[in-house]
């Protein structure tokens, strides 16, 4: 913790203060009995504040990994601080206030806050490809971790795209020009959702690829750690690539179910067979590259 301290001190203090948060926002859930869209009114920022304490500091540790100080990283990470702290106050902010944050354009006021949050996202979004694109030039000593980083760093970025869809016109309800956008498909808004979650349970909902592929920056990394010692390096980078391709293909397969009205838990026959197709495939690729592993090299390792 202390050499993350030392290499970027706005990512460790702003994952304080988001569990700091998360922990408020948990005692909210409990003593706070308003209810907003369906859920408990401070479960979006209990939910922000945890994914935001995760993505804070494994953006950190992946920033340990260059072989040297990047300023053109360190200040883009610093720039996703910032533009994390906006989106946080205005989430915040509007459960003070008692009123939603996202999509919300019933009063100038709130339409101005949604602004603020979309152009943070921006930013944010801006900020994240920079750390990419810095890591990814990088000649990080341990090879294998250097895969897992720019797949989950890329996987992310998918992540954070495959939410545009909620932003879109024709994702707002019709006939309510104050929204402009929703997470739910074929449904409105706050209607049966997953306990916590909020995801819809009768129809789509475009927050589950956008959670998943978020989220890649802590499963490819993890990935590499269960993955530790036991084949060479050019096998283990295999294996990360068909891991990163198959979660790819997930996010995808998750937000084109949301896309096309459909629960989660109730896929069509067609969204099964997509599934199965994946799975085999991955299975197959995992057994291809076991095989094509070279026992001496994995003896030497």
């Amino acid at each position: 913790m202390t050499s993350l301290m030392r290499l970027h001190r706005p990512l460790m203090v702003f994952t304080a203060a988001m569990a700091v948060l998360a922990v408020v926002a948990a005692v909210g859930i409990v003593a706070d009995p308003r209810v907003l869209t369906g859920m408990p009114i401070w479960a979006k920022p209990f939910k922000f504040a945890v994914s935001f304490v995760l993505y804070a500091t494994t953006l950190a540790w992946m920033l340990s990994l260059l072989p040297r100080r990047s300023r053109a990283a360190e200040w883009a990470a610093t720039v996703v601080v910032a533009a994390s702290v906006a989106e946080m106050v205005v989430i915040v902010g509007q459960v003070l206030r008692g009123r939603t944050s996202h999509f919300n354009q019933t009063t100038p006021f709130d339409a101005a806050l949604w602004s603020v949050m979309s152009i943070a996202v921006i930013v944010l979004v801006s900020g994240h490809f920079v750390v990419g694109l810095v890591l990814l030039r990088a000649r990080i000593a341990d090879r294998v971790a250097a895969h897992a980083v720019r797949w989950g760093l890329g996987l992310s970025l998918l992540g954070m795209l495959v939410a545009v869809p909620m932003t879109l016109p024709s994702a707002a309800p019709p006939g309510q020009d104050a929204i402009a956008g929703a997470h739910s498909v074929g449904v409105a808004d706050g209607g049966a959702g997953l306990p916590l979650l909020g995801w819809s349970t009768t129809g789509g909902d475009l927050r589950i690829g956008h959670f998943v592929g978020l989220h890649a920056l802590q499963a490819l990394p993890l990935v590499a750690m269960l993955l530790g010692r036991r084949f060479d390096g050019l096998t283990r980078r295999r294996l990360l690539a068909v891991a990163g391709g198959a979660y790819g293909s997930l996010t995808l397969l998750l937000t084109w179910q949301a896309l096309r009205g459909q629960p989660l838990l109730q896929p069509d026959a067609l969204t099964v067979t997509v599934a199965g197709a994946l799975a085999a495939g991955t299975v197959l690729a995992t057994g291809t590259v076991l095989r094509l592993r070279r026992p001496e090299l994995e003896l030497a390792a």
